[in-house]
C-alpha cells in the first residue's frame, strides 16, 4: 500500500468539528479512503495515515476531555 506523503494539505478544526474522522463528510468521491478516527486534542494535531492531511485543532476544548 502506497501512503501520500502530500503535507501541503493542513485543516484547522475546533470543538464544532468533533469527533473527527477522515475523509470528512464533505471530502469529494475520488478522495475518499476508508474512514479513520483520529485524536487530535492529545497533542492539538493529527495527520491521517490514509491520506496525510494535517488536522490542527484550535480554541477551547470541548468539556470532559483532558
Amino acid at each position: 500500500m502506497t501512503q501520500n506523503t502530500d503535507t501541503s494539505r493542513e485543516v484547522s478544526l475546533t470543538a464544532h468539528d468533533l469527533p473527527l474522522h477522515c475523509p470528512r463528510t464533505d471530502s469529494p468521491l475520488w478522495a475518499r479512503h476508508p474512514r479513520v478516527f483520529l485524536d487530535v486534542l492529545k497533542t492539538g494535531e493529527a495527520a491521517c495515515p490514509y491520506c496525510g492531511t494535517k488536522y490542527r485543532f484550535s480554541g477551547e476544548k470541548p468539556k470532559g476531555h483532558h
